[in-house]
């Protein structure tokens, strides 16, 4: 049987397959035995590890049925019905994949035996994380592109990933029988269709090539002017010279190079042209090779000449694919779905099939279809053999992937310790020999059964076992008829006494033996159970070097990882075994179990050599989410898995009974280990809160606290939304777009908004919006303006804010002397860059030698707000690390950390409604100190010189006085500007410390509290505004409900961007953004009103501003008679506002009617 992959052998095949049964896929007939598995493991060359890719809905699962059916273990009839990789019982209910799952196939070609391990992705968007953890792993992948739908949003996103991941694709054009069924395309018109398609797709394949030779091209450049200087007139800069040089046409899909298959899975066919290429050069008498590369193309056959000629569109001619393939095809359909017999029998007998009579006879056409196509061609077959053809084996993995896989973070290939550049060539070379060094990465934890696992299964009995339990049952057989005789003799008269006793004995023996039965039976009853509630945790994961056994100690290196730092402390040759030192962020652990992973079922394996996809049990207290697993301490952490999708939508989660707390934050740990795009927090508040990526994605995670990991009843709270706050430009008209300042202000309503915007005494507000405020103690005092940053500046901050964190880092350890490693030379161009976009676009009077002043970035220090100084006798600056580091003594070094501290809780939560600010600079324009305070910074300069930093380097120091002590407390998330000569003598107390330790607490403290409330005075002296999460949101939906579709966007706050139609469909794709706080129940409403025909797709886009204003109150004559007194209609922002501040406990300003009367009915009762 194992000859024939491509299905069952015809004749005898009915009597095999009717044998499994409808349900009967899951033991009964499984060809390939894991001993033959493990064989093949051991050929690397024959290994090809691949995953699917698409969009949702365009048959990923059933083409991955039609795969695993080739191999017996599901029935070739039940593919595409059985979905056997969603083994979810919600996947099964909604009809789409939700996690990724893996299965091991063998395929025989020719002589060659090959082993396929084949992963299934899920195709929503909210489920993009688990393919990003696929992709990983894999060395190829397919896309599948649904015919009529053409390149969607998702097979975009999956490219790029794919692309991102330097694995190679081949393209899958599925449910052809669509365009022939429902389009009723002629062959003509859905030729063209197809070669749409795949202009499209090679398009996007094509843009994403174009930015990275450009990318390469530009870094070139970059490298030879630092060498060569030449006048600038001499460059003359050619943007298309990379472009044409670069040989890309292995990039594209065509037919011709056979990484393209055409299919119908549902129907269970498909074919690469090369099938036909064989079939017709023996027809026709043209060469394979030459039909290979016409078949797809302007070329047409002149049946005279027997020759094929260019040009088929220009003479009216048809071309080659629709005359030698497509017109069969198109043939074989029409004959089958108007039932002509006499045609059907004609064509299966010239394509010398048998088909069983149930099939011809069977009343649905389909049936009939599949079983004739299955046969002629049989989709596993095309699919398989392109994969084997066209997709490397682990052995091919290409050295630019290997240094993309090794480089953390900034860190260039050569800038890493050289035993670990020499890992390189265990990557490359993929050995499974003893010697060579193990290497597994683990892309995510996925949680079983324990009834799953191999060792719990039930399994039949072998003979042995068989004996040993007959003999057991006879003793205690025997044993019982003892008793029974011991009874009777108890009964008789008592003159046989003797044989009493002996009797009695016997009897209490089988009492004692039958309770300790049935102890055991509960105990055993009682693991069961326990076993059975068990969630175990299996790693997925891949062996990129070396042979992984079980049993095996091995070093697991987490993502902060540094192999640079650990080898000064370990040897490159110490083993997971050996006693070591404490290394940061490296635990050692051994492999309990080692599983083949086959869909739903795992097979126990005693070791996996190297490029093999495999389960590793017994590393759940190990490894969160993702690791890299290695037997040598060089080997560094791989890059971490970039996610397309970022997690957008909270829930806050509570036990209904709250003595059910523990299980709740037990089953939380173990979702967020299960789920790779899940974060789990508990908020300042002590909520525990659920971050999901969408609303799908929500309601599987809390499906799976309820039945699964947690086991109670949990209670949900609406989505926490997030917002920002920002400040805009004051407006230039009014809210009747009357230009301000021209109209009868109305004196009433004006008061209530002076009354608003009170200013407690002690602060100063100009009228430019400048604020003044001292500190408690008045020893000093600080002028803070807000300002708006234009929006270009706002989103290269958000894009750059690992790179603001590295600088933040770099700035930390150059102030406190630390030898870092070298900064890496590329980061520094990146930094350069970054600073020379950000003077590009703050230009004008306004932002002059701004950039140069930027004191610090927040909220967290990275955040999208700035803080520039602007006064005398200061300089400090981001741009440390760039060589321009300023060592300077001045009077506010001391508390400079404490402004900065202060700004950065001004950022995280502004005034509106305790949510972070965004877009927001702040410009410090005046600090004074009085004497005192200058007093006590130049004090504790003189006594030795000491500084928070000091202190945690020198333990021996002692500090007495409050005065360091409260700059400790500052600085313990600060960076300080200055680095001081190490001085372990005691400290005095400094002068004039004693005028502050006053009734107002530390004075760093009192600074950062005055910052802190400066900046919000700034804020509330600006228009503000609120800033809400914006969805993008593609719908394809066909003409009949555009309308509906455009009354759901519109209800909810929506706003159309675009709408065209898809090239030979009625099919419109809609282009819109939706805000956060409107989509929940959009995706369910608009399936409902369309009746099903529209399925939007939500991805988080950015943050846009609310143009309303939230407290805005009409003010002149105009406004007054538009909107009334209390301005009836509604406003957006502050409803969000409101919303907000309610669910944080703070005060909400509402007016609530009490006791109203209706007027009318006191009038009536008169």
């Amino acid at each position: 049987m194992l000859g024939e992959v491509g299905g069952p052998a015809p004749g005898a095949p009915m009597a095999a397959v009717r044998s499994q049964g409808v349900g009967g896929p899951r033991r009964t007939m499984v060809l390939t035995s894991v001993e033959k598995i493990a064989g093949l493991q051991k050929k690397t060359s024959g290994i090809r590890n691949i995953c699917i890719l698409a969009h949702v809905d365009h048959g990923k699962t059933t083409l991955a049925d039609c795969l695993i059916s080739s191999n017996g273990i599901i029935s070739s009839r039940l593919a595409g019905k059985l979905r056997y990789l969603d083994s979810r019982e919600d996947e099964q209910i909604r009809g789409i994949t939700m996690k990724s799952s893996a299965i091991s196939l063998h395929f025989v070609k020719g002589d060659q035996e090959y082993l396929i391990n084949l992963i299934d992705s899920p195709g929503h968007v909210d489920f993009s994380s688990e393919v990003s953890t696929a992709v990983r792993l894999c060395d190829g992948c397919i896309i599948v592109v649904d015919a009529v739908e053409g390149v969607c949003p998702q097979t975009q996103a999956v490219l790029r990933q794919a692309w991102l991941e330097n694995i190679r694709p081949v393209l899958v054009i599925n449910k052809i029988d669509r365009l022939i069924v429902e389009l009723k395309l002629t062959p003509q018109e859905a030729y063209l269709h197809l070669k749409n398609i795949l202009e499209q797709i090679n398009a996007v394949t094509g843009a994403l090539f174009t930015s990275k030779v450009l990318e390469e091209r530009a870094e070139k450049e970059t490298e030879s002017e630092n060498i060569s200087d030449t006048a600038p007139g001499d460059q003359i800069y050619d943007w298309s010279a990379g472009l044409e040089d670069t040989d890309d046409s292995h990039l594209y899909f065509s037919p011709d190079h056979g990484n393209v298959v055409f299919a119908s899975a549902i129907d269970g066919w498909g074919f690469g042209i090369e099938h036909f290429a064989k079939l017709y050069s023996q027809k026709i008498g043209i060469k394979p090779a030459v039909l290979m590369r016409t078949l797809w193309g302007d070329y047409y056959l002149n049946t005279k000449a027997k020759k094929i000629m260019k040009g088929d569109q220009s003479k009216g001619k048809k071309p080659l694919f629709v005359q030698l393939v497509l017109d069969n095809i198109w043939s074989l359909y029409e004959a089958v779905m108007k039932r002509d017999k006499e045609k059907i029998e004609k064509i299966v007998t010239s394509l010398g099939l048998k088909i069983g009579a149930r099939e011809s006879r069977h009343a649905d056409p389909k049936v009939h279809l599949n079983a004739i196509c299955s046969q002629w061609l049989p989709i596993s077959d095309a699919v398989l053999s392109m994969v084997c053809n066209k997709l490397p084996s682990p052995l091919d993995i290409t050295a630019e992937r290997v240094e993309k896989l090794m480089c953390v973070g900034a860190r260039t290939f050569d800038s890493l310790p050289p035993e670990t550049q020499e890992l390189k060539s265990a990557f490359m070379k993929c050995s499974s020999e003893g010697t060579a060094p193990v290497i597994v990465f683990v892309s995510k934890m996925f949680a079983v059964d324990a009834k799953a696992l191999p060792h719990n299964k039930p399994r039949p009995l072998t003979q042995e076992e068989i004996a040993h339990r007959r003999e057991l049952v006879k003793q205690r057989h025997a044993e019982k008829l003892a008793a029974n005789q011991g009874k009777q003799l108890s009964e008789k008269p008592p003159s046989e006494n003797s044989s009493e006793v002996t009797g009695s004995t016997g009897d209490t023996k089988g009492e004692d033996q039958q309770l300790t039965g049935q102890a055991e039976i509960v105990t055993s009853k009682a693991m069961k159970q326990e076993a059975d509630n068990k969630e175990s945790f299996i790693a997925f994961a891949r062996v990129f070097s070396g042979v992984v056994q079980r049993g095996q100690k091995i070093f697991v290196l987490g993502p902060k990882y540094d192999p640079a730092e650990s080898l000064h402390k370990l040897s490159s040759q110490c083993s997971a075994t050996n006693d070591m030192p404490l290394v940061p962020h490296m635990a050692c652990c051994t492999l309990e179990n080692l599983y083949l992973l086959m869909g739903r079922e795992l097979e126990d394996l005693e070791e996996v050599p190297a490029g093999n996809v495999l389960g590793i049990g017994g590393l759940q207290d190990f490894v969160l989410k993702s690791a890299t697993l290695s037997t040598s301490p060089a080997c560094p952490p791989f890059t971490p898995l970039n996610f397309e999708a970022t997690p957008i939508v909270r829930v806050a989660v509570e036990p209904k009974h709250p003595s059910d707390m523990p299980q709740l934050v037990r089953g939380m740990k173990l979702l967020n280990q299960a789920d790779p795009c899940v974060q789990v927090l508990i908020q300042e508040t002590g909520e525990h809160v659920l971050v999901t990526a969408g609303e799908v994605h929500l309601q599987r995670c809390l499906d799976d606290l309820k039945e699964r990991f947690a086991k109670v009843q949990i209670s949900v709270s609406a989505p926490i939304i997030p917002f920002r706050e920002t400040i805009t430009r004051p407006p230039k008209v009014d809210m009747v777009n009357e230009e301000i300042g021209k109209q009868q202000k109305v004196a009433v309503i004006h008061q209530t908004k002076e009354d608003q915007n009170k200013v407690p005494e002690g602060v100063q507000v100009d009228s430019d919006g400048l604020v003044t405020i001292s500190t408690p103690n008045k020893q000093a005092t600080l002028s803070v303006r807000a300002v708006p940053l234009p929006e270009e500046v706002t989103r290269l901050l958000e894009e750059n804010s690992d790179l603001i964190r590295t600088m933040d880092q770099l700035n930390t350890s150059l102030n406190e002397d630390k030898k870092t490693h070298e900064i890496n030379q590329k980061t520094l161009d990146r930094i350069k860059e970054f600073k020379q976009k950000l003077e590009q676009n703050l230009q004008g009077r306004k932002w002059r030698n701004a950039v140069d002043q930027i004191w610090s970035f927040g909220p967290r220090k990275c955040g999208p707000n700035i803080l520039l100084y602007n006064f005398e006798g200061y300089k400090r600056s981001v741009w440390q690390c760039l060589g321009n580091a300023v060592k300077e003594v001045s009077k506010y070094r001391d508390f400079d950390n404490s402004v900065v501290s202060g700004f950065q809780l001004a950022t995280l939560s502004g005034p509106m409604c305790e949510e972070p600010l965004m877009g927001v600079c702040f410009t410090v324009e005046k600090w004074e100190m009085n004497k005192v305070g200058e007093m006590l910074s130049t004090s504790s300069q003189d006594s030795g010189e000491s500084d928070a930093i000091e202190h945690k380097q020198n333990e021996d120091t002692t500090l007495t006085s409050s005065f360091t002590d409260e700059v400790c407390s500052a600085n313990e998330h600060q960076d300080s500007s200055q680095s001081v000569p190490k001085s372990p003598e005691k400290i005095s107390k400094p002068k004039g410390e004693a005028l502050l330790a006053d009734c107002y607490g530390p004075f760093s403290g009192q600074l950062i509290a005055t910052m802190k409330e400066a900046c919000r005075y700034a804020l509330q002296a600006k228009p503000q505004r609120l800033m809400a999460a914006m969805y993008t949101c593609e719908i394809m939906a066909t003409a009949e409900v555009l309308g509906r579709v455009y009354a759901v966007l519109s209800k909810r706050e929506g706003r159309v961007l675009q709408e065209e139609m898809k090239e030979g469909t009625d099919v419109f794709i809609i282009k819109a953004v939706l805000p956060v706080a409107e989509s929940f129940g959009f995706a369910d409403e608009i399936r409902k009103r369309t009746s099903g025909l529209a399925s939007p797709q939500l991805v988080f886009s950015h943050w846009e501003i609310i143009s309303s204003d939230p407290f805005w109150v009409p003010t002149t004559e105009e406004e007054y008679l538009h909107f009334g007194e209390k301005a009836d209609s509604e406003n957006q922002a502050r409803k969000y506002m409101n919303a907000v501040r309610k669910r944080k406990g703070l005060y909400v300003e509402e007016k609530i009617v009490e006791h109203a009367e209706k007027q009318r009915t006191l009038s009536k009762n008169k």
